[in-house]
């Protein structure tokens, strides 16, 4: 049997997942980054972009995250993430109606504060979108 890590992803609203892996590929804002069990301790921020957990020696899982915290100790890695959604759970159209919908109210936007939460999510909605379209060709 493969030695495992113990991978736990958290989103604002829950626990996403909770289970042993044998290796994730997390996105930091330096790079991505694999994790495998007894990895030296790190903390990294995330950039918007794809989790993929490996077991068995493929990739058995893929997440897209719009960015957060990752902590990773010899035993564990933990994902704190701003946002977390399966690319499997991914809705091209919707995601498309989205960011049509915050460009339109962000012509409208002069508060520096709302533009810029605007701005990001149409950014991380565009990565989404792209990590969908590169996991289906």
């Amino acid at each position: 049997m493969a030695e495992t890590t113990k991978f736990e992803l958290v989103s604002p609203e829950r626990l996403v997942l909770s289970r042993d892996v044998e290796m994730v590929v997390v996105p930091g804002t330096e790079g991505y980054f694999g994790v495998l069990p007894r990895h030296a301790p790190m903390i990294s921020t995330l950039a918007a972009g794809v989790i993929d957990i490996h077991e068995g020696g493929a990739v058995v899982d893929r997440i897209f995250v719009a960015g957060g915290f990752a902590e990773v100790t010899e035993t564990r890695c933990t994902v704190l993430a701003e946002e977390a959604t399966r690319l499997s759970e991914v809705d091209v159209a919707a995601t498309e109606k989205a960011i049509a919908d915050d460009r339109d109210v962000l012509k409208d936007t002069t508060d520096p504060v709302e533009r810029g939460k605007l701005e990001d999510r149409v950014r991380a909605r565009e990565a989404m979108l792209e990590a969908k379209r590169r996991a289906a060709a």
